[in-house]
């Protein structure tokens, strides 16, 4: 039975190329940075966590909620072959209990703070926003985008964001808990606006504040599915 079922949906993405430099103390042993044409990544991701079921059991008042997330990139070979994954530097949900649970046996760096969403659409377009709470200031993720969805193009950015299908997390210098996300291909809603406003040294501190004078790479909305995540073992 997977640890995890869920649906997440409209992930907005917003990348950026930084130094791989800055990343590299928060590489989890047995892994190393991923790299799409020789360019390192991190992402803001704004999405719906919904439908929520923890071992086939359904928490009261915890099965659809927000989640913003900063992440890069990972690789680790085994067995002949590269497992493509994402480590999450920071995650905000607006239910304690995800948190403690997510921190508790996943390792992971979770927080939780006031948060709110809107979902727009219209006969040309889609407006998706995601809202989080800090110092008495609402940070926004906003994108327009066009209102049908494409499919992600094979080799491109999107394809290299979207499709890792791993989590790494960093227990300590020598020890990494992995676990697998499922999921099909995603398509993709094409940005045609972001408007977005990020306190990024007042969320993430210091050391991220320079992508605030950073344009971002790319910005897309994944349409998301069903997923899994499954039970962590240590690496």
């Amino acid at each position: 039975m997977s640890f995890l079922k869920a649906e997440w949906n409209n992930l907005v993405m917003i990348n950026y190329e930084v130094n791989p430099e800055i990343l590299q103390k928060y590489v989890p042993k047995g892994t190393e940075l991923d790299f799409w044409n020789g360019k390192c990544y991190v992402s803001f991701i704004g999405f719906l966590f919904e439908k929520v079921r923890v071992l086939g059991l359904k928490i009261p008042f915890h099965s659809d909620f927000e989640e913003v997330n900063l992440r890069f990139y990972v690789r680790r070979f085994e067995n002949g072959i590269w497992k493509r994954g994402a480590v999450f530097i920071s995650e905000i949900v607006p239910k304690y209990a995800i948190s403690f649970v997510a921190n508790t046996f996943y390792n992971e760096h979770y927080s939780t703070l006031p948060m709110k969403h809107t979902l727009n659409v219209n006969d040309n377009s889609r407006e998706f926003i995601y809202q989080w709470k800090v110092n008495n200031n609402w940070n926004t993720i906003q994108v327009e985008t066009e209102k049908n969805p494409i499919e992600i193009e094979v080799n491109s950015e999107a394809e290299f964001i979207t499709e890792h299908y791993f989590g790494y997390t960093k227990i300590n210098e020598n020890e990494t808990f992995e676990y697998q996300v499922t999921h099909p291909r995603w398509k993709q809603y094409s940005v045609i606006k972001n408007t977005s406003i990020i306190d990024i040294e007042g969320v993430y501190g210091k050391e991220f504040a320079f992508i605030q004078d950073l344009q971002p790479t790319s910005v897309f909305v994944a349409v998301g599915s069903a997923i899994t995540i499954e039970d962590k073992r240590k690496i």
